[in-house]
């Protein structure tokens, strides 16, 4: 009881700092900056642009968009910690590196983006495909749950929506989906001759 108390408490901390530090920031950069910040978002085919791989996914356009990617965080990043609490350093790590590229490469010229859903996508890749990948009951019931209560982000990651990111949410999906892969025990891999 007491490793499982301290477990929870670890994953409070991880989580709590990491939207945290969104609303420290948001706050901040509203108050101080008036929104001047986030020019430290990914700028496609600019080279300086590429430090936003680091800084978007901690800037947000207002505090409603800051909102609507709090409680997905919080609950997909959670179950991302499910089955070892370090998963959620990996998967934010590579959905942040694959899907600022993606975004880099693919994105608009003369775009900005910003805002943690490329990250929100990565753990929904990651959660969605690491039952596939990992071939555990648990881990393919957490994969049906996600689909079943979030599937319908999916759509999000399509062009349409005039001033969504699609190409973070596309490419923040892919780099879940890659965590997932890399993070599947050697005895699930199948390999072909």
């Amino acid at each position: 009881m007491r490793e499982l108390t301290q477990t929870v408490k670890t994953q409070a901390t991880i989580l709590g700092s990491l939207v945290g530090a969104m609303w420290a920031v948001m706050i901040v950069n509203t108050a101080i900056f008036q929104g001047r910040l986030n020019d430290f978002g990914i700028v496609p085919h600019n080279m300086v642009g590429l430090r936003g791989i680091l800084f978007a996914p901690f800037l947000h356009a207002n505090f409603g968009h800051l909102m609507s990617n709090t409680l997905p965080f919080i609950v997909l990043g959670w179950l991302v910690m499910m089955a070892e609490t370090t998963d959620i350093l990996v998967v934010t790590g590579i959905s942040m590196l694959v899907g600022g590229l993606g975004t880099w490469l693919f994105g608009g010229a003369g775009t900005f983006h910003i805002g943690a859903s490329g990250v929100v996508f990565g753990f929904l890749g990651y959660l969605m495909l690491r039952g596939y990948f990992d071939r555990k009951i648990s881990s393919i019931l957490i994969s049906l749950f996600v689909f079943a209560i979030y599937g319908s982000l999916l759509f999000g990651m399509f062009p349409g929506m005039r001033g969504i990111s699609w190409q973070g949410h596309l490419f923040g999906f892919l780099g879940g989906a890659l965590a997932a892969r890399l993070s599947a025990p050697e005895s699930a891999k199948t390999y072909y001759k």
